[in-house]
């Protein structure tokens, strides 16, 4: 087999003492470039995914997660049944005891650095073939550094909900290396546990059979008759494990979920595009935005399209070029991978046409491939005196500077308003990102200036819900009611089966003292999303405003259904019956009181006193109830026990002239049997 250099190989225990110090040198290198975001915050799609959703507070409810989709998000059609995603967010809000950025920033970051260990020796395990091994494990060690340094992988490691991109690559490198470095253990088909872990976190790793083929061919099956039938046993396994968790995942997914793509061909027609921006991202990053502002293409012969396409004629063309020479065919391995962890979201059209986070598993494969391309074209006799030291620097300053543009992307990603204003700046066109700082604008209470992102935004997205829903709220925050509730009906008429639109009308109605109005809109909105808690602790406070308690009882005990021992739910539920027991009891109280006046008229004054008796119990601060008393227990000559009754009568009630009557009766009886007989 041809190599590249004829260097001698260190002894293994050199070898093993090399790599660990060299994955200490990178871990502390990742983390001290990530150092500046444990702490960002939440956004975007974290909002319904995360900290909106109830299923995550409690570890408890894993079985749902693993059984039930819709634990995954708030918003019906964003429901995906990705089970390891939710546990983990799940793990982490226990160890964070609530929402602590920290704790699932930290998660994220773990993994990473544990897919950048098996990047490593899944690296040597294709390159060992092919130079000696201290030029392998320096290629390797660079391509594993700068993926993991790389201002791209930023998009994705500060993006929480995106963890399910680092677990399912994870899975897919772990199934390689399995795959690579233990061809003996493929019959056992331990390779497909780490596959069946990346596949619970994101589909894309159903592309394992194609990389799987693609190593066989390029490197195992060689010109022998027959290759191909032995590709297509060995990689059978995998391509029905695929298939069966492709037909779970459909089985899986609510009826609700939608991509969100409005045309297929348009979408179809921009991913080479796509394609070539993303790999030209890997030697120049300079426009990531967290919201791209590409819209599809609406003609196939846009000058961008035929440029796509030429370019993926062009990679295609040194993918078969570099499969011909042995020691160039690592490269063409990098290339398909690239190309394969692009393909499901370039053949099934999404919402957006590109995301930055779907270059983080294909860079796996684009980082070995161009560092293996720079070893083939550099000489074969080793670098010395200067010419070796100005190539170090030249590889350092490229790790150096790929880690300046990370922990910078970090900056960004900070806040909502650092995230979203960088979104305006690099995706100018887009409607979604200037609404998006638009409502960071808003949240410090600076309608006028949130009025006018939402307004830039209208034209590129003149029929989003949310828009409509954002004016509503800034022209009402302005004092334009009839204009906000404009806004508030044309996004209900945009979306009707959404929850949002009609929770946010609820809020202005009540605002405005419409309550009927309001409390109708709720009732819809939890109708048609009945985890979200918004508008449920929206509506139970309405109905504890207006004392409405039978309403509020039955709410909050719905409430606690979904979400047991949730605090707001359980002090609503205990207000409600502690109110309606006491609204009965008063209610009885009174009817017992009636009873005993029927009693005193009917001079049975015993009972009079009993009634009246019950009333003080069932209303301990019952005025009315003790006069009675009085009055009784005076009709029986009790003078002293009429006297204590109308004094509790008077304190509790000091103007009630019955009970001062009742008083000055007893107490006048009281001094003439004291006085002396005459």
């Amino acid at each position: 087999m041809t190599t590249i250099a004829d260097k001698p190989a260190d002894s293994p225990l050199q070898s093993r003492l090399a790599w660990v110090a060299y994955f200490v040198c990178l871990v502390a290198a990742v983390t001290l470039t990530y150092s500046n975001h444990f702490e960002n915050s939440f956004h975007f799609d974290d909002y319904h995914s995360i900290t909106d959703n109830i299923f995550i507070r409690d570890l408890g409810n894993g079985w749902n997660i693993l059984t039930d989709a819709k634990t995954s998000s708030t918003l019906p059609p964003n429901r995906a049944w990705r089970p390891l995603v939710t546990l983990s967010l799940a793990l982490d809000y226990r160890l964070g005891h609530g929402y602590a950025p920290f704790w699932f920033h930290f998660s994220t970051l773990a993994w990473f650095v544990v897919q950048l260990g098996l990047m490593a020796a899944l690296y040597v395990g294709v390159l060992r073939p092919y130079t000696a091994d201290l030029r392998t494990r320096s290629a390797a060690a660079f391509a594993v550094a700068w993926y993991g340094l790389h201002p791209v992988m930023a998009e994705t490691i500060n993006y929480i909900i995106q963890r399910a991109e680092v677990y399912s690559t994870l899975g897919v490198v772990g199934a390689m290396l399995i795959f690579v470095r233990y061809p003996v253990q493929r019959r056992f088909g331990l390779y497909l546990l780490p596959l069946g872990f990346g596949l619970l976190a994101k589909t894309p790793a159903v592309v394992f059979p194609i990389l799987a083929a693609a190593y066989l061919w390029l490197f195992e099956a060689g010109e022998t008759p027959g290759r191909l039938r032995r590709i297509i046993i060995c990689i059978l396994p995998s391509v029905v494990f695929c298939g069966g968790f492709i037909a779970l995942q459909s089985a899986m997914t609510p009826g609700e979920f939608q991509s969100g793509s409005a045309s297929a061909f348009g979408y179809l027609i921009t991913q080479p595009y796509v394609v070539f921006r993303y790999f030209v991202s890997f030697f120049l990053p300079l426009h990531l935005s967290a919201d791209t502002d590409l819209a599809p293409f609406t003609s196939a012969f846009q000058l961008e399209v035929l440029g796509g396409f030429s370019f993926l004629a062009a990679i295609l063309c040194v993918i078969y070029q570099t499969s011909q020479q042995a020691s160039t065919r690592p490269v063409s391995f990098g290339l398909i991978w690239f190309l394969a962890a692009l393909l499901p979201t370039s053949v099934f059209p999404l919402a957006e046409v590109e995301n930055d986070h779907r270059m983080y598993f294909a860079y796996v494969g684009l980082a070995l491939a161009m560092v293996w391309a720079g070893v083939c074209v550099l000489p074969k006799k080793p670098f010395d005196g200067a010419s070796r030291i100005a190539f170090r620097i030249g590889l350092a300053l490229i790790l150096i500077f790929s880690a300046a543009g990370t922990y910078r992307r970090n900056e960004v990603w900070k806040t909502e308003e650092s995230l979203w204003h960088d979104v305006t700046l690099k995706s100018p066109r887009n409607g979604r990102g200037l609404m998006n700082f638009g409502l960071t604008q808003m949240a410090k209470g600076e309608y006028q200036a949130a009025a006018a992102y939402f307004e830039r935004a209208l034209p590129f997205t003149p029929n989003y819900s949310a828009l409509q829903i954002n004016l509503g709220i800034a022209y009402a925050g302005l004092g334009r009611h009839p204009e906000a509730e404009v806004h508030f009906q044309r996004a209900i008429a945009l979306a009707p089966q959404r929850a949002t639109a009609y929770h946010f009308l609820a809020r202005w109605l009540k605002d405005r003292k419409r309550i009927d109005e309001a409390v109708t809109n709720l009732a819809t909105a939890i109708r048609l999303n009945p985890v979200w808690m918004e508008p449920r602790q929206l509506l139970l406070q309405i109905h504890a405003d207006v004392k409405h308690w039978p309403e509020l009882k039955a709410l909050a005990e719905d409430g606690l259904r979904l979400v047991p021992g949730e605090p707001s739910h359980q002090r609503h539920l205990e207000t409600a019956t502690n109110q309606f027991q006491r609204e009965t009891a008063g209610v009885t109280a009174r009817r017992l009181l009636d009873e005993s006046l029927t009693h005193f008229n009917a001079k049975a004054y015993r009972d009079c006193i009993r009634a009246a008796t019950e009333a003080i119990r069932l209303q301990p601060n019952f005025a009315e109830a003790y006069n009675n008393v009085a009055a009784g227990h005076a009709a029986l000559g009790e003078w002293t026990d009429a006297a204590v009754a109308a004094r509790t009568a008077l304190r509790l009630k000091p103007n009630f002239t019955l009970a001062r009557n009742n008083l000055a009766w007893a107490e006048s009886e009281i001094a003439k049997r004291r006085s002396p007989q005459k």
